[in-house]
């Protein structure tokens, strides 16, 4: 996995972090379920680099 994504998947699970605990604060369903959706997106990028990285070695 190249630094540039490893560093971009942990940018995006970190705003959506931030996005999902915003949205809990302010008890903001949507922006919540936005947060939640960031995250699982970084988590499948960051899965896919890893089988990547596995079958290059």
């Amino acid at each position: 996995m190249g630094m540039d994504d490893k560093l971009n998947n942990a940018t995006e699970n970190a705003a959506g972090k931030l996005k999902e605990g915003a949205g809990r604060a302010t008890d903001n369903e949507q922006l919540e379920a936005e947060g939640r959706g960031d995250q699982a997106s970084a988590n499948i990028k960051q899965a896919g680099e890893k089988i990547k990285d596995a079958f290059k070695n």
